[in-house]
């Protein structure tokens, strides 16, 4: 069964698409792969937003590129990150986006390779395109609105999505993170939305399944305080509160988090969940960034030691490390985490 499931997580990654990645005159050739992640690698000397935009771009536009998939890892934090970036080149961010858009666009041609190979991916795709349209134009692109609204016509009858649960935590590993990722969609999408006749029964449903079905980790709690701050309805004040004060109790002493602190994790390499590992990117960007969203000041002092370990444990590469949860091989939650770091630096006004 494990076989399986890791072929069938392949196989979302390497259908033949249709869509091209670049358009006429890009260059993705511009964009070299990035090194290997590994643990050992030095930190950098200064902190630097310009060289995360460097590393973030070679790892989302090779993905997509390469593997022509979304995937909750790279491609779609990268969306959720890189316009926070402000002096940086933009060719790589409407590259990846110009793919999301891409897919959208051909969802339904009578190709099978063209359409949706998951619910996941409908998702996915509505939930960055409608993060970058926020952070961007402000505006929901009329694509955007064509994947949530084909999001809720998956919606199951208790609200959520069926998910891929291929046993890659944080993130394939069970339909509570669809159902958050979702919420997360349909709060951040601009121009209200979520008021819309399309968005409103599902949003009824969504918010009964999420009452029924309590996030299973501490991880996934931090994405619905993140989804909590934008829909109501979805977490009482009480609720928001707690949260926070759990997450405040795991920071460790070097001002960071961990990863494997936020859930009860099981990889595919049979490690056991250590949760006292050291502070990583991913954790840390995640807490520091939904700490503000709900209200944290960024002169508080959690805030400012989270920044702080933040500011000093920048690789040399740009990147931010965390190990991943499944094996020791190529670390791709670095991806997610170095786009995480970005937002909570930025959200911190970080320059």
């Amino acid at each position: 069964m494990r076989r399986h499931r890791r072929f069938a997580t392949l196989v979302l990654c390497t259908a033949p698409i249709l869509v091209p990645l670049a358009a006429s005159g890009d260059k993705t050739e511009d964009f070299p792969k990035p090194t290997a992640t590994t643990a050992d690698e030095p930190r950098a000397k200064t902190p630097s937003l310009p060289a995360a935009a460097r590393f973030l771009d070679a790892a989302a536009v090779n993905w997509t590129r390469d593997r022509k998939c979304v995937t909750c890892h790279t491609n779609v934090p990268y969306l959720f990150a890189r316009s926070a970036i402000k002096d940086a080149p933009k060719e790589g961010p409407a590259l990846v986006r110009r793919f999301f858009e891409g897919r959208v666009a051909h969802w339904d041609d009578e190709d099978k390779a063209a359409k949706p190979r998951w619910d996941a991916e409908v998702v996915v795709t509505a939930a960055a395109l409608a993060f970058d349209d926020a952070q961007t134009t402000g505006k929901l692109h009329p694509l955007t609105r064509k994947a949530l609204d084909r999001m809720w016509t998956l919606q199951r009858a208790d609200g959520s999505w069926s998910w891929l649960k291929c046993g890659w935590p944080p993130f394939e590993h069970d339909d509570s993170y669809g159902a958050l990722l979702a919420a997360l969609a349909v709060a951040t999408a601009p121009q209200a939305y979520a008021r819309t006749e399309k968005a409103s029964a599902g949003i009824a449903k969504l918010k009964g399944y999420l009452a029924k079905n309590p996030p299973p980790a501490l991880h996934h709690k931090t994405w619905l305080l993140w989804g909590a701050t934008k829909l109501s309805g979805l977490m009482s004040n009480e609720q928001k509160l707690q949260t926070v004060k759990e997450l405040l109790a795991l920071q460790r002493d070097d001002g960071g988090w961990s990863l494997p602190s936020l859930g009860d994790w099981k990889g595919h390499d049979g490690r056991e969940n250590d949760k006292n590992a050291p502070s990583d990117g991913y954790a840390t960007g995640l807490v520091v960034y939904v700490l503000r969203q709900a209200g944290t000041p960024a002169k508080d002092e959690a805030i400012r030691r989270g920044v702080d370990w933040l500011r000093t444990n920048q690789r040399a590469s740009g990147r931010w490390f965390t190990r991943s949860l499944n094996s020791n091989g190529a670390h791709f939650i670095t991806n997610a985490g170095t786009a995480f770091a970005v937002m909570a630096l930025t959200a911190c006004a970080e320059k």
